[in-house]
């Protein structure tokens, strides 16, 4: 073996150390959550961590095969967090407030409170000064 082969060796060797040492940390985050965010998360960077791992093997042993079935699994892990962000938004949108009309009491420029602008400046922000 030549020193770039064996460098090349090594360097795959890291690579599957690191993915495998990541993953194992990931299961960790998955079981201890703490929320379904980052669970849903967690289980998003494993499925890239499969596509790494299957690019790693593929290296290894120089062989294409499984290049279609590493894009599959970007596809369907793309849109597995496309559908679990959804889902959260949904969930964790604010109820909708029904409005209710104003009692004519409140509306602005009625003079009904002190101090209350009247004329076309109301609600613009400007005070009137007393001519004191």
């Amino acid at each position: 073996m030549s020193v770039f082969e064996q460098i090349d060796r090594v360097l795959l060797t890291a690579a599957i150390v690191l993915v495998l040492a990541a993953g194992l940390l990931l299961m960790v985050r998955i079981w201890r959550g703490p929320s379904m965010l980052d669970r849903a998360i967690s289980l998003d960077v494993i499925a890239a961590l499969i596509i790494a791992g299957l690019g790693a093997k593929s290296a290894v042993a120089l062989d294409s095969f499984y290049f279609p079935i590493m894009l599959v699994l970007a596809f369907l892990g793309f849109t597995g967090s496309v559908g679990i962000a959804r889902f959260i938004a949904v969930r964790d949108r604010p109820q909708a407030v029904t409005a209710t009309a104003p009692s004519p009491a409140a509306a602005p420029g009625t003079g009904s409170r002190p101090g209350a602008d009247t004329g076309s400046d109301a609600g613009s922000g400007a005070t009137k000064e007393d001519p004191k």
